[in-house]
């Protein structure tokens, strides 16, 4: 939970300048083209490599992986780092197929705001619904961009009332748009009294800002048609009365979203959000660890993996733990104390992410996010620091909704197959379980398309072809409680059981009615469909 103290010291300045937020969408909202286009103005890519375009031209910076290049959607989170003026932007790019909804679910543990991207035409959907809640449960806060008003839209009341209702959060717009689909000529900008103009003739082109003195400078009528000039003063006149007033305060609890209106594909309303996320965004804030908080102001250096990603360099047999820090200077170099092995560990080749592209981190702050190679000391939910044995809490990991058995298409392969399935558990990609009785393995994921994902990735990360089968299971709950609880538990129930890579107890179910008899007939255990990753 973030802990937005109003009268918290001052923040290093290196730090005060950092803005580490995540990118939240319904799939097809235009989310990869919004992140291109950041990494545009953040002078990080020369050109933007259109989403839609055709063969390599398709493939952009944030999307890595052979499935995302070759479907045009993301399913891994990755990390940017850039800058933007005088702040130093870290961007979470999450993947927007709700297949692979727990690694957003992670991710967003590691920010310190989210960035919500909608359809102008669709709205709120479910899938930004449901990542919205997990914002609300951490009060992060929240920065609305309306995507794609250059296409037919909804009314501009009607969207905002929608995210009102079906979030329940206040919104404020901080820009207004003008006409819509093809009459879109661009956005009246609320917070700076501007005029904001697309060109649609050069979709890298920044927009042309005309500097405007209120809604009744003579100079709008000679950029905005009479029809469309009339609705907006009406529109403006409506907003002012009906919707609330931005309170930077309450955008920092999470009460609040400001909504830019804009069209990321024509890179028009990017630039202001930019500005906005600087302005209004937060600082680098407090993490909640066990036994204490973790003030990103702390002189000493701390920090925890929230992902972790192998083979991203198929020419290497790498493994890159992403890791947020939470506290201090960063040099490279430094020995940190990995809390759950109690081991110092020399970090000498952090790595800064421009995607798929990586640069040496020869430091780093609080705030920002980091690649450490390792070799599989680290996993998610790992805390790093400078001694002190500090935890911390709130990374989830989440039951699988859907269960099938795995084989290698090669019988001898076995051993590798098993490597394989351990990596991807550890990078938080699916579920592995060992069930007690019987050989092989039982995988787990949340999407049916996670299974496609991992059979082309153990295909082309260990050229071991293999087969997903049904399996007669169709959830697994984790199980804790005293020893002779368990043991007793254990023992009638084997044909149920099964360890995860960790060696915990988990209960594999068919049926509701199988965890109904579990809790009648053991109240004295826990059965939990979410299991901490705090290690």
């Amino acid at each position: 939970m973030l802990d937005i103290a109003v009268n918290r010291p001052a923040l290093p300045p290196e730090i005060a300048r950092r803005r580490t937020f995540a990118i939240i969408s319904h799939p097809d909202a235009g989310k990869t083209t919004l992140t291109e286009k950041f990494l545009l103005f953040g002078g990080a890519i020369q050109m933007a490599g259109q989403v839609r375009a055709k063969g390599e031209a398709r493939r952009t910076r944030s999307d890595f992986m052979q499935m995302e290049k070759d479907r045009g959607i993301s399913v891994s989170a990755s990390a940017m780092s850039f800058d933007y003026k005088k702040f130093r932007f870290n961007l979470v790019d999450t993947p927007g197929h709700s297949d692979f909804s727990e690694d957003t679910y992670r991710t967003l543990t590691a920010v310190d705001a989210a960035v919500m991207v909608i359809d102008g035409a669709k709205g709120v959907e479910s899938q930004t619904q449901k990542l919205f809640e997990v914002c609300r449960l951490r009060d992060l806060p929240i920065l609305t961009f309306c995507n794609k008003m250059d296409r037919e839209s909804r009314d501009t009341f009607e969207i905002i009332d929608e995210i009102q209702e079906m979030l329940a959060i206040d919104v404020t717009p901080a820009s207004w748009p003008i006409g819509q689909g093809r009459d879109f000529i661009g956005c009246y900008d609320i917070l700076r009294d501007r005029l904001e103009l697309m060109d649609r003739a050069d979709r890298n082109k920044v927009a042309e800002s005309i500097e405007i003195n209120g809604l009744d400078d003579p100079k709008l009528a000679q950029h905005v048609p009479a029809h469309l000039l009339e609705q907006l003063h009406e529109e403006l006149e409506m907003a002012r009365a009906l919707l609330p007033k931005l309170d930077p305060q309450a955008v920092l609890e999470g009460h609040m979203t400001p909504i830019w209106f804009g069209s990321a594909i024509n890179s028009f309303g990017v630039k202001e959000l930019m500005e906005g996320i600087g302005k209004y965004g937060p600082e680098p804030q407090v993490q909640s660890a066990e036994p204490r908080q973790i003030s990103p102001d702390e002189t000493k250096v701390s920090g925890f993996v929230f992902k972790v990603q192998a083979n991203m360099d198929p020419k290497h047999r790498d493994r890159v733990a992403f890791v947020r820090l939470a506290s201090g200077h960063f040099q490279r170099g430094m020995k940190l104390t990995h809390v759950r092995s109690k081991k110092p560990m020399a970090i000498s080749s952090p790595v800064l992410f421009l995607a798929s592209d990586r640069e040496l981190a020869e430091e780093a702050w609080a705030g920002d996010i980091i690649g450490i190679p390792n070799h599989g000391q680290l996993r998610i939910g790992d805390t790093l620091t400078e001694g002190e044995a500090l935890r911390v809490t709130g990374i989830p990991s989440f039951a699988p909704e859907l269960l099938q058995g795995v084989r290698a298409g090669d019988p001898m392969k076995a051993k590798h197959l098993e490597k394989a399935l351990m990596q991807f558990a550890e990078e938080g990609a699916a579920k592995v379980f060992k069930p007690m009785i019987g050989s092989g393995f039982i995988v787990g994921v949340v999407g049916a398309l996670q299974f496609e994902v991992l059979a082309s990735r153990i295909e082309l990360e260990y050229g071991l072809p293999v087969r997903f089968d049904g399996s007669q299971f169709t959830s697994a709950r984790w199980v804790s409680g005293d020893k002779v609880a368990m043991d007793k538990f254990v023992n009638a129930n084997k044909q149920h059981i099964a360890h995860d890579h960790d060696g915990d107890v988990v209960y594999l179910t068919r049926l509701q009615w199988d965890i109904d008899r579990v809790i009648r007939d053991y109240p004295e255990l826990k059965l939990t469909a979410t299991k901490e990753m705090m290690t």
